[in-house]
């Protein structure tokens, strides 16, 4: 079954505000076109391969193999002229188309060799074929200076050679003229001024029929008058020509270049499409990556399990406004199927309401979301919403009147793949009726399997929560002392309203509050007291439990501590019973050797002390082997010690082989990954304003201009000029 969402499903969760959100992260016009066409997917297959996309560029700002800049200048001025017969594209036009093949090549490339980190983003490139034949066309004609190259035709070579010719005879005739009628002093102090992009002599003007050539002017208080000098007017005249012959031969160049592309309009199309495509998908990441969103698991059965889900509106805002914001963690599956969420208002029912549809519609529209890694989500094919007052002037219907509307709808298009939102459910009319009808709703979603979740203040739908097996009561946590949300969903058990409290709180006198409470059913008073007091009750138990795993944590670390220290003490102690051990029979064996040689002194008896010193080490050798007794082994033992030793000695070669092979073949994939990583350096199109090094250097400096492979680096104290080949990138461009 195909998934819809309808618009007012969209809007009612604020869906717009992501579209613009993730535009601001667009780095062309028509990326920006396409993410305002964002919508869920209709297609499950089409849906997964999106957010499949998008993972796998978030990976790549946590790699250093990050996706190269695919900016781009669109060319739809330039697609057009293509289907027009007989018109011709301009350099700067062609320069655009060549870009963005460029561009387009070089992100082929790049997830051709990276296909192993990137498998979608790479079996998407396939659709797009690789070649350079339109960037070889340009490059043959367009100078990257966005002119026609003198090489491009035999006839503009030779005009162009004679138009450098004529100039230089131009400025050597006027050159001439200048200085003779300097000399004459036929001229003002200025000598030479510009009319009309054609030097002129400042003549004073009593001189100027002495000057032989074209007055062209005067200066604003008359006291110069401009000539063009005889001498020169034939060669301009001739020039005039040249220029509309190398305007000619130009045109006609720029013709039969557009002509020679035409074939070629679906690749260019092709192109441009696949960097618009990229250029949304890039988009999405780096939205995600601000919210630190995640593609959470995809289950095929009916689940939703959101662990530490942020709104991410909410998250934005609160950033910008230092404050923190407190996730939910909620779960839908078959034994969960609709949850009703109650309390309070201001709690944080419609917050927590909200986030579970955005966070869905996001999924669906190939977004990532703000959750937690363990966190599950599947697909559903229809998500209906009932959010806000919705009053229809127009139509004349009341909000209750909307409502219902809204609830045919909702029972006509509600499956058991269906997820519905209501907030404030049932109200709009009498609390008793409208309560009830409220309750026959809710029953007939439940027999319709559908998941949902909705917000009430009405007893009678909490009670029917309790009631059916596979719905569960939520409530908003309150502080029962401030009346302060906490903004924390609790499973489990229904929310008070807090009505009288409230009330109380913002100020209301209590003798108005007493007068109300009498005029309210008691069983209602008491079963809303019984429910505070039960909240109030599990609040306390909540924070006795947390405050005692936090002191069985800290007595669990200090026992592990003290373990340690014991330990250390311990080996301290016995190092220290070795040393003294060891120390004592240093000593006495000292003694014994002083006492001997001291004897050998006096009686100098070399035998004699000999035979003691013998004697002594006997008698320490036997006391030695009666504390450490050597282990007797018999023959097969000794003989299955050496096969051991053996068996150990083959392992260990074994294994040393075995390490040197990986070892081998990691340094031979390391010498790949080098490999690729200098090409991809080396494939390298240096723009201006991009940050470079000399290959043999460690300064950095930013490139102003590259004139035929040679750029002007600037260093910030000094300028210099390198060939492109010498320079290696260090951060590109933005």
């Amino acid at each position: 079954m195909a998934i819809t969402i309808s618009e007012k499903t969209l809007s009612d969760l604020e869906f717009g505000t992501i579209i613009d959100r993730i535009q601001a992260f667009c780095i062309s016009s028509l990326g920006r076109e396409s993410v305002k066409n964002i919508k869920p997917f209709s297609d499950k297959k089409q849906l997964l391969s999106e957010l499949k996309k998008v993972d796998e560029y978030l990976t790549s700002f946590q790699n250093d193999n990050r996706v190269p800049n695919h900016s781009f200048d669109t060319l739809s001025k330039e697609i057009s002229l293509l289907e027009i017969e007989n018109s011709y594209l301009t350099p700067e036009s062609f320069l655009k188309v060549q870009n963005v093949a460029e561009t387009a090549n070089e992100i082929l490339k790049f997830f051709k060799n990276f296909k192993e980190i990137y498998p979608i983003l790479f079996e998407h490139s396939q659709e797009v074929e690789f070649t350079t034949i339109v960037i070889d066309y340009i490059k043959k004609i367009i100078t990257p200076f966005a002119e026609v190259d003198d090489k491009a035709s035999l006839n503009l070579k030779s005009i162009r050679k004679d138009i450098s010719y004529t100039r230089n005879q131009i400025n050597e005739s006027f050159n001439r003229a200048l200085s003779k009628f300097h000399s004459s002093g036929y001229l003002d102090d200025i000598r030479e001024s510009i009319v009309d992009n054609q030097r002129v002599l400042a003549v004073i003007p009593m001189h100027k029929r002495k000057v032989k050539g074209s007055m062209l002017g005067t200066s604003k208080t008359g006291s110069i008058t401009f000539i063009a000098p005889q001498a020169t007017l034939q060669y301009t005249r001739e020039l005039e020509n040249l220029l509309f012959e190398e305007k000619q031969e130009v045109i006609l160049i720029l013709k039969t270049l557009t002509d020679e592309l035409r074939p070629f309009q679906s690749l260019i199309i092709m192109y441009q499409d696949y960097l618009a495509q990229l250029d949304l998908i890039g988009a999405k990441a780096k939205y995600g990556n601000h919210i630190n969103a995640i593609l959470p698991k995809i289950s095929t059965d009916k689940k939703i399990l959101l662990k530490d889900a942020y709104h991410p509106i909410l998250l934005e805002k609160n950033k910008e406004n230092n404050l923190k914001t407190i996730p939910q963690s909620i779960e839908l599956n078959e034994k969960q199927q609709i949850i009703v969420i109650s309390g309070p208002n201001a709690g944080g029912k419609s917050i927590t309401l909200k986030t579970i549809g955005l966070l869905q519609v996001m999924i669906q529209s190939g977004i990532l979301i703000p959750v937690s890694e363990k966190s599950t989500i599947s697909i559903f094919d229809r998500i209906l919403t009932d959010i806000g007052d919705n009053q229809s002037i127009e139509n004349q219907l009341s909000t209750y009147s909307y409502r219902l509307k809204n609830m045919r709808q909702f029972l006509k298009k509600c499956n058991s793949n269906t997820l519905f939102l209501i907030d404030e459910f049932g109200t709009g009319s009498d609390p008793e009726l409208g309560g009830a009808l409220a309750e026959i709703f809710l029953e007939e979603f439940y027999e319709k399997k559908a998941f949902g979740i909705i917000t009430t203040h009405y007893a009678n739908l909490k009670v029917l929560a309790d009631e059916l097996e596979n719905v569960v009561n939520a409530n908003m946590q309150f502080d029962e002392r401030t009346l302060e949300p906490l903004f924390n969903l609790h499973i489990g058990q229904a929310g008070s309203s807090f009505t009288f409290e409230v009330a109380q709180k913002n100020g209301i006198p209590f003798s108005l509050i007493n007068r109300a409470k009498k005029k309210v059913d008691g069983e209602k008073i008491r079963l809303d007291k019984t429910i505070s007091k039960l909240q109030k009750e599990r609040n306390k138990l909540q924070k006795n439990s947390e405050n005692l795993e936090k002191e069985q944590t800290i007595a669990k670390e200090h026992s592990e501590n003290l373990n340690e220290k014991h330990d250390k003490v311990q080996k301290k102690l016995e190092l220290f019973q070795e040393l003294y051990d060891t120390n004592q029979r240093m000593l006495i064996t000292g003694r014994k050797v002083n006492e001997l040689v001291n004897k050998y002194f006096q009686t100098n008896n070399k035998k004699e002390m000999m035979s003691e010193f013998l004697k002594w080490a006997t008698i320490e050798k036997t006391k030695y082997l009666k504390k450490n007794p050597p282990e007797k082994k018999t023959k097969t033992e000794k003989k299955q010690v050496k096969v051991v030793a053996k068996e150990k000695k083959e392992k260990f070669e074994k294994i040393e082989k075995e390490i040197l092979v990986k070892v081998e073949e990691v340094r031979e994939v390391k010498k790949e990954i080098a490999k690729k990583k200098a090409k991809v350096k080396a494939d390298y199109i240096f723009k201006i304003n991009d940050k470079v090094r000399l290959l043999d250097g460690t300064s950095t400096g930013t490139i102003e201009k590259i004139e035929k492979k040679i750029a002007t680096i600037n260093y910030g104290f000094l300028t210099t000029k390198a060939n492109i080949s010498k320079l290696e990138i260090v951060q590109a461009a933005k």
